[in-house]
Order: structure tokens, then C-alpha cells, then sequence
């Protein structure tokens, strides 16, 4: 671990690199700035760039205070085409499509042994402790470039990340089909939930949240019914749903206080909760709140990133499928912009303004 010119420490614990890249120097300082085309090292792989997701992750990191180090170049939910390979890379080729990932574990420590890369405490992590995808090419680990048929858009190469955290948080329960759940939010994590969901059997899902714009898209992607909880007896429309038991899985995806909260209410005697979203302000429950967990007797866990042994983990490869199949639905809304890359710093702008982004910015490395 080195330190920067700001005295940080910085996290290059991995071989990302990128090329004609959007770096951020310093807080709301972002620019677009020619560096060296990284060349592909032994095990490696040079990805050309189409699309990058801007992650909720990534706007503390540029208009906050949250950005490992100076200058960086973020970005972690992206698709392209591997341009290069290096030495003794079997598993794509140049001209294939890939998506993204992003998590570096050092596959040496407890938890890397069992399979548990997530909770990796000494991993790496392409494009915030590492140079990311703002840029026309990265280079990633070769395991880190996830194949995905031609009949699957760059803009779903993109969603890859997100639909995987949706499905691992899925599983963090035991999760059975026939049954039924609440997804708590509405946004593109939400949507992927649900979706995941239904494809695994469960007999009714309902979305919750305070769009009625989101919950048609949810209805759309398959969900039984959207219940918008601003209303004054949405928790009595919620519970009829259930003849009045609640319901038993309960999903979490908002990382909001008043959400996670309404988990506890909504869940069914013997439920299971999980919280897939992570909070952003702390979260204080009263002595009756919490009671619900004690008299319902309900599991909670949480979920953290999207990965299991082998890895990157099934999650990727099922993801791949599904969207070649068509049962994981991408909808054009899930898109609020494209951006071109030399422009990114627009978008960062554009988060300023509370509410105005309605789904996930883009970015377009080629355009």
C-alpha cells in the first residue's frame, strides 16, 4: 500500500488500468485527460470500453469525499470488447463481448478459501481501488471478463453487476418458490429482485414504492402488484395481499430508514428479511419496532456484492443466461441517459439536484 500526493493511502492492490480516461483529481474536479494505453500482462485482459453504468457508489467518490485516492479513475459497471489478451488467457479471445467484474479478492485469506469473496477483507476493486472503466480500455484479471452472447446488448453487458447483487442478495435466504414477497424499492436493484424472484418460482411478488411510474414498470416486468407507500392505507392493501399473514420473504433494496423499518412490519410470522441495500444515514428503531422481529420470530440478514466460488460465481453465469433467454427483462427506462465519456462530468452534475435522475446514466466510451 502506497501513499498518494495527498497522503492517502492508495489501494492499487490489483493490474486495472485505462486509457483516455474521465479522472478525478480531486473532489467535483473530474476531467478528461489522454494517459498510456495499458498493454495486457500475463493472465490479463484489454477490454474497449462501450458502456459504464454511473453506481450510486461513484457519486460520493466524485462529489463527495469518499475517493481512495488522487487522481483515480472510477467506474465499475461496465460491458465491451476484449481488444487484447495476454499471456495464458483461454477464456475469451479478442472480439468477444464481456461484462465486468469488478471485485479483485486475494483468494488467499479465510474467507476467499470458503468461497466467501465478498467479505474478502484485503480484496482489491476495479474502479474505485483501481482504475475503472470511465475510460476507452481497461485491463482486468482474466477472470474478471465475464463472456455474453451476441444477442445481448452492451447496454445489458452493463446491468450485469447490479442483476448479479440482486440474485446473491436473493439467495441470502432459503429462498423456496410458491411463496410469497415484498421488494422494498422500486430502483434498478428492486426491479432485478423482483424479477429474480418470479424466474425461481415464487407464487406472488409485490413491489413497493413511493413512484407510481416505478411500480407500472415493476407490474410490466412481472411483478403480482405494485403498492405505492404513500398512500395512507397502503400497509392494510399490503397485508390484504396476504390474508393478513404478511409475507414471507421480505427484500429489502432501498438502504432507506423508513424502508427497512417497514420490512419489519410487512414480514410474515417466521419470515425471512434481507437487506440488500446499504444505508447511507443511521437507522434507529423504537422498542416496538424492533419487537416485531422478537414476536414474529423472523430471520434477518443482509447482503454484500455478488459473488461465490468458483469464482466469480454462479450469479455471473446466470445472469449471462437469462438475459440470452430473455426471462431477465431489460427495460428501456431502466436508461434515464447516455452520456458520451468526454461529458461525464454533466452527469455528476445532474446528482446535485435530488430527484432529477430517474434510473442509470451511461456512459459511452465510443461515442
Amino acid at each position: 500500500m502506497e501513499n498518494n500526493n495527498n497522503g492517502l493511502p492508495e489501494y492499487r492492490v490489483g493490474n486495472g488500468s485505462a486509457s483516455g480516461p474521465e479522472e478525478v483529481h480531486a473532489r467535483e474536479d473530474i476531467r478528461y485527460e489522454e494517459i498510456e494505453k495499458p498493454v495486457p500482462k500475463k493472465g490479463q485482459v484489454l477490454i474497449k470500453v462501450k458502456y459504464t453504468g454511473i453506481c450510486g457508489s461513484d457519486i460520493p467518490r466524485v462529489n463527495g469525499d469518499a475517493c481512495h485516492f488522487f487522481p483515480n479513475v472510477l467506474g465499475h459497471e461496465f460491458s465491451g470488447t476484449v481488444e487484447e489478451v495476454g499471456e495464458g488467457v483461454t477464456s475469451v479471445k479478442p472480439g468477444d463481448r464481456v461484462a465486468g467484474v469488478p471485485l479483485v479478492p486475494c483468494m488467499e485469506c479465510e474467507d476467499c478459501q470458503k468461497g466467501n469473496y465478498s467479505l474478502c477483507k484485503h480484496y482489491s476493486f476495479i474502479g474505485s481501488r483501481e482504475f475503472g472503466s470511465f475510460a476507452e480500455y481497461v485491463v482486468v484479471p482474466e477472470k474478471n471478463a465475464v463472456k455474453f452472447e451476441d444477442s445481448v446488448s452492451f447496454e445489458q453487458g452493463a446491468f450485469f453487476e447490479p442483476a448479479t447483487v440482486a440474485l446473491h442478495g436473493l439467495e441470502r435466504v432459503d429462498f423456496k418458490g410458491g411463496k410469497t414477497v415484498a421488494i422494498l424499492g422500486g430502483g434498478t436493484i428492486g426491479m432485478f429482485v423482483m424479477q429474480w424472484a418470479k424466474i425461481f418460482g415464487a407464487k406472488e411478488v409485490v413491489v413497493f414504492d413511493i413512484s407510481d411510474e416505478r411500480l407500472e414498470l415493476g407490474k410490466r416486468l412481472g411483478a403480482t402488484a405494485g403498492i405505492n407507500t404513500l398512500e395512507e392505507d397502503f400497509m392494510d392493501k399490503a397485508m390484504a395481499l396476504t390474508g393478513g399473514k404478511g409475507y414471507d420473504y421480505v427484500y429489502e433494496t432501498a438502504g432507506n430508514s423508513i424502508t427497512i423499518k417497514m420490512a419489519f412490519q410487512l414480514a410474515a410470522n417466521k419470515a425471512q428479511v434481507c437487506c440488500v441495500g446499504t444505508p447511507t444515514k443511521e437507522v434507529t428503531f423504537s422498542v416496538k419496532e424492533w419487537e416485531n422481529l422478537n414476536r414474529k420470530e423472523f430471520i434477518l440478514t443482509g447482503s454484500w456484492m455478488s459473488y461465490s466460488a468458483p469464482f466469480p460465481g454462479h450469479e455471473w453465469e446466470l445472469v449471462a443466461h437469462y438475459f440470452k433467454t430473455g426471462e431477465l427483462k431489460f427495460d428501456d427506462s431502466f436508461i434515464f441517459k447516455k452520456i458520451p465519456l468526454s461529458e461525464i462530468a454533466s452527469a455528476f452534475e445532474m446528482y446535485k439536484t435530488r430527484g432529477l435522475v430517474k434510473g442509470k446514466i451511461l456512459i459511452d466510451s465510443e461515442a
